[in-house]
């Protein structure tokens, strides 16, 4: 894609919308409606990197209640023409096609390549990446496999999303919470599995969420990991205005 003049692309991830209730999270769904409100104005294309919700299950016919405010928004900025991709992270591994339907917006659940006026980007959640996460990965085979899914799928939603709730919360491999902190950059292991990535292929920006941190980190000369905090602390968003990546604050 060659952006237009003063057009950007905006970058954003982990909301937890949801969390640690409906009721509590409310105020930043607000902000980050408002977020999305001001940005539609100049952008050439919206990235959700992953853990929009808290937690997302979608039954045959039935979907999370809730989160009204976001949804009308992504449906209104997907009707002015505006592309928005959606990146599954660890907290809606279990989405389908309800974004692709209603909203028009494709759900990706691995890393994807794009690129911006000849500048190339390694886009993904980040979840079950690098070097570490082992226990994560294991427990991510057992949210994925196909008889699980279906096994959930028989209870109520009233009790499979009280359970899923539960687990989002409290479930440390599940909600990150061990991760918040800053480990050093020959530690980060999204950085060490970028500089792995160059090995194959040279990439200007890797962006990813999941690690709750803003950070940017340089891999070599023309490379550089991007992580794009949260909006439960930072409120913090990338943007890449045709020239330059920059991590922003709202």
């Amino acid at each position: 894609m060659t952006l237009a003049e003063g057009k950007k692309v905006y970058f954003s991830s982990d909301n937890h919308l949801g969390a640690p209730t409906p009721e509590a999270s409310k105020p930043r769904e607000k902000k980050f409606v408002s977020w999305l409100d001001e940005i539609k104005d100049d952008a050439a294309a919206i990235f959700l990197l992953g853990d929009l919700f808290d937690f997302w299950f979608e039954y045959k016919t039935v979907v999370p209640k809730g989160f009204t405010r976001t949804l009308g928004k992504l449906a209104e900025i997907t009707d002015s023409g505006i592309p928005v991709y959606f990146f599954v992270g660890n907290h809606d591994l279990w989405m389908k096609d309800y974004f692709k339907t209603e909203l028009n917006i494709p759900v990706f659940h691995k890393p994807q390549e794009f690129s911006f006026n000849n500048k190339s980007f390694f886009i993904g959640h980040g979840d079950g990446l690098g070097p570490k996460d082992k226990g994560y990965k294991r427990m991510k085979k057992v949210f994925t496999n196909p008889f699980f899914k279906w096994l959930f799928r028989w209870m109520h939603p009233d009790i499979g999303m009280k359970i899923g709730q539960y687990m989002s919360v409290k479930n440390k491999m599940i909600s990150g919470d061990d991760d918040a902190k800053f480990l050093g950059e020959d530690n980060e292991w999204l950085a060490q599995y970028a500089k792995r990535k160059l090995q194959d292929k040279h990439r200007d920006y890797f962006i990813f969420g999941h690690r709750h941190l803003p950070l940017e980190i340089q891999l070599n000369e023309t490379s550089k990991y991007i992580n794009l905090g949260d909006w439960i602390l930072y409120y913090t968003y990338g943007v890449f205005d045709g020239t330059t990546f920059e991590l922003k604050k709202y």
